[in-house]
């Protein structure tokens, strides 16, 4: 029985990391939130901005939306981001430090941009390779 040698993970980076599908599987959690931030966005802005308990939940909703494409983007192994140099890694680790954090600077406006536009871009880069 053959696999990766002793101590490495499929999340080293390397050439051929990916034996076990693991990269596969994060690029489909990927591609889960980012169905869950065109729903949400399908809402509507007014709906996500209102100052009523829905809005609220929406904007809870956006805000958890983002810090999941954060964690799973964090994770992806180095190799993979350099093969994507058109991603922003370093502004998507950015806005979920902001919006986990730092809550009482989050601008609304920008979390829906990110809902509404970045993520599906992110989403759009990674699924054509």
């Amino acid at each position: 029985m053959t696999g990766p040698a002793e101590g490495s993970t499929a999340r080293t980076g390397e050439a051929g990391a990916d034996r076990d599908g693991w990269v596969e599987r994060r690029l489909a959690d990927l591609a889960g939130f980012v169905r869950e931030a065109e729903y949400l966005t399908g809402k509507g802005r007014e709906a996500y901005l209102a100052d009523s308990r829905d809005g609220a939940l929406l904007r809870n909703a956006g805000e958890r939306i983002l810090i999941k494409v954060a964690t799973v983007a964090e994770k992806l192994p180095q190799a993979f981001k350099d093969a994507h140099p058109g991603v922003d890694w370093r502004g998507i680790n950015r806005m979920r430090n902001l919006v986990a954090h730092q809550c009482d600077r989050v601008s609304q406006d920008l979390v829906w941009a990110a809902l509404n536009v970045r993520i599906p871009e992110l989403g759009s880069r990674l699924s054509q390779n």
